[in-house]
């Protein structure tokens, strides 16, 4: 992710008064409806970074209507996840994952280390350790700060390369797929992905641990960098890097913004999935969207959406593996919410936006004649919580209000691990 400053949170009331899920603490959680107690042989969590309840809105709305239900709401266990952090009660990424991998509250900007700095062992790590195959997939870097903290430990999230040696050589991930080939080849050494393209001039190779896709093809990984080389890609170790940086190009709308990812998330989940799944006795498996966040930054409302179906769109296709594979647990939630996004109706007299922060939009609103417009009131996060909701093997345990270090106490106990 590139970097932004926190600044003053923004909590939104609206937000705040959409946040109406179940009130049942994580114990009360075996009286939900439809959900599963099963021991989860295999884990799909799904992290829609930036996404609070706003968006999810905003994205439903655009994509099946105001009476349709994405794949992603369309579950039986429903929670609602607290977003502070160790030192800051708005959040960032870096913190907010290492909540949910590590089960502890850190500073911002930490990764899989505590708020002393000191390393502390994720939920992937864990799984690893029981044998079970493990991944990462992502449209950001695939170092950057969501998916690092559930395979590294460093104490500043900047750390990229080094973040990219631990997944080699410490905790020996199975399948990496996303963007960020710039922090795996050192300055002046290009990789597949050529440097100062034209659509960003400032990327180019960065990294500061060597040629790590050599090391990695040297460990037993399959290299790909494109498309058509995944697809055909053989092996139970796979990296695959397909941008120099994110998979997007972030920006306000109509100033160079551009979400069109030579590989789409669902295509490398689809095939991380077929990849671990190899393996008889599970999987770990982290997948993320990154340019929901990203778009919320920038006010883009338009580009959050159709991050926000693609993101959808590969829930639906795990759901459609968890129903043949049914000790298989699926998630859905996000790290933080970004943008403080609040969903009105189209009036031309309210235009009470400014130079940073205003209304976009209208959007039209599926299957009616109705249009709706994002009211952002920051570029930063905000202190929201955020939904999640589950389904499969142990989803019975997700059901609730809670922390967001909950998250990696009940992964753990969902597959009976210590």
């Amino acid at each position: 992710m590139k970097k932004r400053a926190i600044g003053a949170a923004v909590l939104s009331a609206v937000t705040v008064a959409a946040l109406a899920f179940g009130t049942n603490s994580p114990t009360d959680a075996k009286a939900a409806k439809g959900v599963n107690n099963q021991k989860a042989k295999n884990v799909i969590l799904f992290v829609g970074d930036g996404m609070g309840t706003d968006h999810r809105d905003a994205i439903r709305l655009a994509a099946v209507g105001a009476n349709g239900k994405l794949a992603m709401d369309d579950m039986p266990a429903v929670g609602r996840v607290h977003t502070s952090s160790g030192n800051s009660f708005v959040t960032d990424s870096a913190a907010a994952a290492t909540a949910m991998a590590s089960g502890v509250k850190s500073y911002n900007g930490a990764i899989g280390v505590n708020m002393k700095g000191k390393p502390v062992q994720t939920v992937l790590e864990k799984a690893k350790l029981a044998g079970k195959t493990t991944g990462l997939v992502t449209t950001s870097q695939v170092t950057d700060a969501t998916p690092a903290a559930f395979g590294a430990h460093v104490k500043d999230r900047s750390a990229q390369s080094d973040i990219a040696k631990q997944y080699l050589e410490n905790s020996k991930i199975d399948v990496i797929l996303g963007g960020g080939e710039d922090y795996w080849y050192t300055k002046g050494n290009e990789g597949a992905h050529s440097d100062a393209p034209p659509e960003d001039k400032t990327e180019g190779s960065k990294g500061t641990q060597g040629n790590l896709v050599n090391k990695a093809q040297k460990l037993g990984y399959t290299y790909v960098n494109n498309e058509n080389e995944l697809k055909y890609a053989k092996g139970t170790k796979l990296l695959g890097l397909f941008a120099n940086e994110e998979m997007f190009q972030q920006a306000p709308e109509g100033q160079g913004d551009v979400y069109n990812p030579q590989v789409s998330l669902k295509d490398m989940t689809k095939k991380a999935i077929n990849t671990l799944s190899q393996n008889k006795k599970g999987f770990f498996l982290v997948v993320e969207e990154e340019a929901i966040d990203e778009m919320a930054h920038n006010n883009n409302a338009e580009l959050m959406i159709k991050a926000g179906k693609q993101l959808d769109d590969t829930v639906k296709m795990a759901k459609a593996y968890a129903k043949t594979h049914p000790d298989t647990l699926v998630l859905v939630t996000a790290d933080h919410a970004t943008g403080g996004l609040a969903l009105e109706k189209v009036d031309n007299k309210d235009n009470d936006g400014d130079e940073v922060s205003k209304e976009d939009g209208p959007f039209a609103i599926a299957h009616s004649k109705e249009q709706f417009v994002a009211d952002w009131t920051t570029e930063e996060h905000t202190s929201s919580d955020v939904p999640l909701n589950a389904m499969g093997a142990g989803s019975e345990r997700f059901t609730g209000v809670y922390e967001n270090t909950y998250l990696h106490d009940a992964l753990l106990k969902a597959m009976n691990l210590k």
